[in-house]
């Protein structure tokens, strides 16, 4: 199976720049897999869409203000990208310009209420740093950090919330799952009202998430490594719909890869907590999940791989096609699917 079959064309002016004005009013595409039937409605319209009964599971990954512009001891000026917390105030991080920043150099951030000493240099080239503040970590973040928009996105964000989901809880990203930025405090509580069980997993998403695939073949594909965990009473809300034939809806891709990573081969799942980075593509046999909402990922991603897994290959970029003419917009900011 080779990454260039997950190719699609793209014009750039559908890539979205800015999210649209009210969450749940971008456009929902609906995909049929049994009917092989494409819809167009919009994202509030997903109620239609789901029965008493259904557990929906949402990642309530909270996304840190993961990049930090500081200077070194010389002067010059440094980037950092926060990726994950090793332990205490120890992180994996990126560093731009990276070259001659080694172990030993400190960084100072905001006028010194931030100090950062590499501690190591690892084999991908990131390092491993470790922070020196008064205070508290998260507040200071808050203060002088930025939120970690992707590569694909130029314009500035004006509302540094509309980069987390409404029901974000735990801090550790350094991307947000962003199938849940659509979802609003009403049509959640519409969801409930209705008799849909709500469930949570936490993965903290990486910034590994828009690294592309070097390989040709799809296979050889070396998957990043992410952090999750769930707790019992979402596992037994997740499980007692599996015992009573109902289905498990995936908001995102990374409750997917969280759920599909702990369920045993019946699909029922337990509290735990552990990384994974289990890679689904074409011939994967899903466990856990029934549906899934998602955005329009990159072309040749290992995100559109996993969709294509779900709804066939040829389903989902007849699809995108369709989405490429009908003008939805494209990757995080843009417009989402479901995939019944």
């Amino acid at each position: 199976m080779k990454v260039s079959d997950f190719n699609y064309d793209l014009p750039e002016r559908l890539i979205a720049q800015h999210p649209s004005l009210k969450r749940d009013e971008s456009r929902l595409m609906v995909l049929n897999r049994e009917k092989q039937t494409i819809e167009d409605k919009v994202f509030k319209d997903v109620i239609d869409y789901l029965n008493p009964g259904d557990c929906l599971v949402r990642n309530n990954t909270k996304v840190i203000p993961a990049r930090l512009y500081g200077r070194k001891e010389t002067g010059a000026n440094v980037e950092f990208l926060l990726l994950k917390r090793v332990h205490d105030d120890t992180w994996e991080v990126i560093v731009r310009p990276g070259r001659k920043l080694l172990k030993g150099a400190k960084v100072i951030f905001g006028d010194g209420i931030l100090e950062a000493t590499i501690d190591d240099v690892l084999e991908n080239g990131n390092r491993l740093v470790t922070f020196k503040y008064e205070g508290i970590f998260n507040e200071i973040l808050d203060q002088i950090g930025l939120m970690p928009l992707p590569p694909y996105i130029k314009e500035k964000l004006k509302d540094k919330d509309r980069y987390q989901t409404v029901y974000a809880k735990y801090d550790g990203s350094a991307a947000a799952p962003t199938a849940g930025l659509h979802f609003t405090e009403e049509l959640l509580e519409k969801i409930r009202q209705k008799g849909v069980e709500i469930a949570n997993v936490t993965l903290h998403v990486g910034i590994g998430t828009f690294r592309p695939v070097k390989v040709e073949n799809v296979e050889e594909h070396d998957m990043h490594s992410e952090h999750y965990y769930i707790k019992k009473e979402d596992a037994d809300k997740i499980n007692n719909a599996k015992k009573n034939g109902k289905r498990i809806i995936s908001v995102g891709t990374t409750s997917c890869r969280v759920l599909e990573s702990i369920a045993d081969e019946s699909g029922f799942v337990k509290e735990t907590e552990g990384d994974t980075s289990i890679f689904i593509y074409p011939g994967y046999k899903f466990k856990c999940i029934d549906s899934l909402i998602t955005n329009f990922h990159l072309p040749e991603s290992t995100l559109v791989m996993l969709v294509s897994a779900l709804a066939g290959k040829d389903f989902i970029l007849k699809a995108y096609k369709e989405a490429v003419e009908k003008e939805y917009r494209f990757f995080s900011f843009g417009d989402a699917m479901i995939i019944l």
